[in-house]
């Protein structure tokens, strides 16, 4: 079940005893669970153990729900990054027998699961997991915002601050910073305190806000697709004065043009950008496609697929120690890049 935040509301009300968050991100599982402690515990000023590993033993789990109060409420019981999997299966009976039982505590758990093809993996151990905290309290699955919920949760973050940001400060923020969450609200706090707790302006971010190699990439491959390889160069030169890694550049501007080719190909067959979202398993960056689209305008399919055997090519000039040095490979890369379009 995906994370639905009238449900959780609800659940909380009526006292669920147990609460699990999963999801491919992190940042996403672990606030979850937070903002679920946090709530508890002004709530009912429950103390909060944690037990802390990919699967805690059911003797500490019975210890911890079973010690009494202080103040004569209910233990709250923290249980971060779970892992299934790390359990047999007779142990996750166990644990589910405790969770499903025990009435003085409530349990606060949280998991991160791979993903592939833009489904989660989840084994069989975490499917019975979730079954018995659907049934006995709140489940859910945490997926990545979209970039409109992104900016009001940016200026969400800015508010508790006393900050004001605007709508365009935020799409700025997340035009430079990507859609990193926990990279997102450190911005924000570092740029709220450079404001003096005022407002984060557009200019501001600009000045000095944080960018990250993705953001730093796609500009470049802007200018590639426009066929201006000297401003491309430019960028380049700037982030080797950063000692950002050639290599990581070169994964960077590959996985831009993976995104154009397949994009390319995709309306080769009639196919929307929707499809091609769900069978490469996108997250995160609902508009990545229709960008990548409009930059693929100047290529066809065989241009683009003969950019990524130049990208192949610099990749291994690269990581086989060509006597030719990085800075040369990449700006004569980026020339071939630029070059290769602007024929239909």
């Amino acid at each position: 079940m995906l994370y639905n935040k009238t449900q959780w509301r609800e659940a909380l009300e009526k006292g669920a005893s147990v609460y699990y968050f999963y999801s491919s991100d992190p940042f996403l599982a672990r606030t979850a669970a937070e903002k679920t402690l946090a709530e508890l515990a002004a709530a009912t000023d429950g103390e909060v153990t944690v037990l802390d590993g990919p699967a805690p033993s059911v003797e500490e789990m019975v210890m911890a729900a079973g010690t009494i109060s202080f103040f004569g409420t209910r233990r709250i019981v923290s249980m971060p990054n779970l892992q299934p999997a790390s359990c047999g299966e007779k142990d996750l009976e166990e644990v589910c027998d405790v969770l499903a039982s025990t009435e003085n505590a409530t349990f606060v758990m949280f998991s991160v699961f791979t993903e592939e093809r833009g489904q989660l993996k989840i084994g069989k151990q975490a499917k019975k997991l979730i079954a018995l905290c659907e049934k006995e309290g709140y489940a859910a699955q945490m997926v990545h915002p979209g970039p409109q919920q992104l900016r009001a949760l940016l200026r969400q973050r800015a508010r508790e601050q006393g900050t004001e940001l605007s709508e365009n400060a935020a799409a700025a923020m997340l035009e430079r910073c990507g859609q990193d969450m926990f990279l997102l609200e450190n911005e924000v706090d570092k740029l709220a305190a450079a404001s003096g707790y005022t407002e984060i302006t557009p200019a501001l971010v600009v000045e000095m806000g944080t960018r990250n190699l993705e953001a730093d990439v796609f500009d470049m491959v802007r200018c590639v697709t426009s066929r201006n390889a000297a401003r491309a160069c430019e960028m380049l030169e700037v982030l080797l004065r950063l000692k950002t890694d050639p290599i990581a550049i070169t994964a960077a501007l590959a996985s831009s043009f993976v995104d154009m080719y397949r994009v390319k190909a995709a309306q080769a067959q009639k196919l929307d950008y929707n499809r091609v979202y769900k069978d490469f398993g996108y997250t995160g960056k609902p508009t990545r496609l229709q960008i990548s689209g409009r930059n693929a305008s100047s290529y066809t399919l065989a241009q683009l697929a003969a950019c990524l055997e130049v990208l192949a090519e610099l990749d291994g000039d690269l990581k086989g120690g060509s006597p030719t040095a990085p800075d040369v490979l990449l700006q004569t890369a980026l020339c071939r890049l630029a070059a290769a379009g602007g024929r239909r």
